[in-house]
């Protein structure tokens, strides 16, 4: 093997969306990729989220106008977010969210999310093809629903920002949204159809058929927990429990809500320090009534609940119930009250069974200061490339990382601008 080949091996930890669409995209420039997870792929953040590939996630939640809000917010907490005490173990993350919610950093992070999104939803179109796994994809867009006017009107800002992007939208009235989805309750005055947006059946089913199509075509999976890297004159290695090292030339860190301590672990954070928070989200899963369907995922605002309507990994029908956003410590315990107000708002929208027993989900979605995830080359730290940080878009986000990311490391001309993403920033 010569002195290029060896080059041109990497490992990438983490096989989340993320961790996988970097091996793959990297695997296509022709490099040699390990992929190595203490889980089987698509076992982590990445099995429980709505499933939904939307340019509507362009829009960040610190956006201009929460600091007006903030006030009601803390005091009359609703379904939407929920702040438990150990959130302030972040108060670093906090404290700089907040200042990013300025117009100069949102439209910043806008555009940059925007090419992210545009260049993922590509990304898996092609991929998902090339696994045959394309019926998988609905190409129905998603509805926000508003229950009254007022809660419309009070949406405003965001609708005039995806049509200043030429995000494709259509108001819909009551009728028109009952004639839309006739099984919805008629409990809706308004609904925004999303149609620049997809959505696939089962998320996690989506990773692995990405992962039988890298080790196709020859890429290696290690089923490890990795402890510490250590950087070495020509590479890294990586430390599993037992002690055992693992030499690589370059080496990736997609590890979602661990990769930051991992550094840390690792005495890495002189070089690095973002100070992630986390927003945290739960699900559950329901049988459907039978004749009961949805023709795309639905997101009522008022209830702070994503319905989405899904294939379990035997081929029936189910429901998932995604919820708003919980900001805690990244471990800290469940607490299922978000999910069941959550499960009583959508049971007054659409009949449901009996939820699937053992359904219930909780994960941590890492989420940077300025709501961009980190990807690119660590500072002062050849061959160490970050790509994590994604909030609760990484499946709408994680093919483009990917593709990106083996730009960069390929030195080859990028897709979309690399700088807003930069680890530099930080």
């Amino acid at each position: 093997m010569n002195l290029f080949e060896t080059s041109r091996q990497v490992t990438v930890l983490g096989a989340g969306m993320v961790g996988v669409s970097c091996a793959l995209a990297l695997q296509a420039k022709g490099w040699s990729v390990t992929l190595v997870d203490q889980q089987a792929p698509g076992e982590e953040t990445s099995h429980g989220n709505a499933g939904v590939i939307s340019r509507s996630s362009l829009l960040p939640f610190n956006r201009p106008g929460l600091w007006q809000n903030l006030p009601a917010m803390l005091l009359r907490p609703g379904p939407n977010l929920k702040i438990r005490p150990s959130a302030l173990s972040h108060w670093q993350w906090l404290w700089r969210f907040l200042w990013h919610a300025k117009r100069s950093s949102f439209e910043v992070t806008t555009v940059a999310l925007d090419g992210l999104i545009q260049l993922s939803s590509d990304t898996h179109r092609a991929w998902l093809k090339k696994a045959h796994v394309e019926s998988r994809l609905r190409d129905t867009g998603w509805l926000w629903l508003y229950a009254h006017a007022a809660a419309f009107e009070s949406g405003a800002a965001s609708r005039e920002v995806l049509q200043e992007f030429g995000v494709a939208c259509e108001v819909l009235n009551a009728p028109s949204l009952q004639a839309l989805e006739p099984h919805l309750a008629p409990a809706f005055s308004h609904a925004l159809w999303v149609k620049d947006a997809a959505s696939v059946d089962n998320p996690r089913a989506v990773v692995k058929a990405y992962v039988a199509q890298f080790l196709e075509a020859g890429g290696q999976l290690v089923q490890s927990k990795v402890i510490a890297l250590q950087q070495q004159p020509s590479g890294w290695q990586w430390v599993n429990p037992d002690g055992g090292v693992h030499w690589t030339p370059n080496i990736v860190v997609a590890m979602g809500p661990w990769s930051e301590c991992l550094l840390e672990a690792s005495q890495l954070q002189n070089n690095f320090k973002v100070n992630m928070g986390f927003e945290r989200g739960y699900h559950r899963h329901f049988q459907p009534v039978e004749g009961v369907r949805l023709g795309r995922p639905i997101y009522d605002l008022s209830g702070a609940y994503v319905l989405s309507p899904m294939k379990d990994e035997q081929g029936a029908d189910i429901l998932r119930m995604t919820t708003g956003v919980e900001l805690a410590a990244r471990d800290e315990g469940s607490n299922l009250q978000q999910l069941e107000c959550a499960e009583n708002a959508a049971r007054r929208v659409l009949p449901m069974k009996s939820a699937v027993p053992g359904s219930d989900w909780l994960g941590a979605r890492p989420t940077t200061p300025d709501s961009r995830p980190v990807i690119g080359e660590a500072p002062n730290a050849p061959g160490l490339w970050l790509a994590f940080g994604h909030q609760h878009i990484g499946f709408s986000t994680g093919p483009g990382t990917g593709v990106l990311l083996s730009e960069l490391m390929s030195k080859e001309a990028t897709s979309i601008d690399p700088r807003p993403f930069a680890p530099q920033r930080f």
